[in-house]
């Protein structure tokens, strides 16, 4: 079972080294690692370029101006083998992940698809209860929750699934992959889990890189047409805060406030609500949670923020300029 592992790329030099020496010390070697660089200006090819001295099988292909998905479909395009481990630059695999993946394959042989999981790297207080606001960790057995945790950047696929849902999107920044999984889904293909393959997924740090992300995402959520899995649950929620706002202002001259109230206490709910799902994973007294408060309550004012401006950003850039080309340097 030979097993070549792809990674699209692009300005990663703070991260592609740590994602490097992750795969050369997996237990099971890749037979072949591609990088697919899709335009980088800063040191990404050269810090591949040094690793490359080091490993035969390590290989850079360049590809300008591409966006995730044409990253990886260069890469599987130009595999030498049929199983294809992907994985992405911002993560950090754990020692046996390619080995469970493989493992899993071997135990399951009418499985064509394999995917792993992952978890967030918490290095900080913004990280940890960033972790807690979006950063949905599996559970150890693969159930629904697993299932629907599962992600491209921890996956195992034969080359035929590949080719038969044609790959990736190739004009999408993000979703590209969620995409990718319902194709894979809608085909029928045999799928298997295992939640023993595990990559660490780096959590953006300050509040500016997580409503970026957020923003980048929500457009592109909206582009690939899965708003139904979430904006369209964001946007109502706020729907019916404007309506009730707009009640209160024929009921009362104090309107204005207590709309504040009703958005603080809406946010202190879904704080309280997270940190309880959370409970088990990242355990705290009730000191610790009040101080996570402080922080959720932003935070997740924060991603609706992005989340609503990224809808924005669809509906001007794209809905209303369908001819303008997506460009590999909308970055996350």
């Amino acid at each position: 079972m030979k097993i070549t592992v792809v990674a699209p790329v692009r300005n990663e030099e703070d991260s592609i080294d740590l994602l490097l020496q992750g795969l050369l010390k997996q237990t099971l070697s890749p037979d072949e690692i591609v990088i697919v660089d899709g335009g980088s200006t800063d040191n990404t090819t050269g810090i591949v370029e040094q690793r490359m001295q080091e490993c035969a099988h390590l290989r850079l292909i360049r590809e300008p101006n591409a966006l995730p998905g044409r990253g990886r479909n260069v890469g599987a395009a130009q595999a030498a083998n049929d199983w294809l481990a992907f994985i992405d630059a911002g993560v950090s695999p754990a020692t046996e992940w390619l080995a469970e993946l493989a493992d899993c394959a071997r135990t399951n042989p009418k499985a064509e698809v394999v995917y792993g999981t992952w978890e967030p790297v918490i290095d900080s207080f913004f990280t940890e209860c960033a972790a807690i606001a979006y950063g949905y960790v599996p559970t150890s057995e693969v159930d629904h929750k697993f299932i629907q945790s599962r992600a491209v950047f921890s996956s195992l696929v034969h080359r035929s699934v590949w080719l038969a849902v044609d790959g990736f999107p190739e004009d999408l920044r993000s979703a590209e992959d969620l995409l990718f999984m319902n194709r894979i889904d809608e085909a029928g293909f045999e799928v298997a889990y295992t939640p023993r393959a595990v990559v660490r997924w780096q959590m953006q740090p300050t509040w500016w890189r997580t409503f970026r992300r957020f923003t980048t995402y929500s457009r592109h959520n909206m582009r690939a047409a899965l708003s139904k899995e979430w904006q369209v649950s964001i946007l109502a929620r706020y729907a019916a805060l404007l309506v009730c706002m707009a009640l209160l202002i024929g009921l009362t001259r104090w309107w204005a406030s207590i709309a504040v109230a009703l958005t603080l206490l809406m946010f202190a709910a879904r704080a309280i609500v997270t940190l309880w799902r959370n409970r088990k994973r990242y355990p705290a007294g009730a000191g610790r949670n009040l101080w996570r408060m402080f922080v959720l309550i932003p935070l997740l004012a924060t991603i609706d923020a992005a989340s609503i401006l990224g809808v924005v950003a669809w509906l001007v850039m794209d809905k209303l300029n369908p001819g303008r080309p997506s460009r590999a340097s909308e970055r996350i």
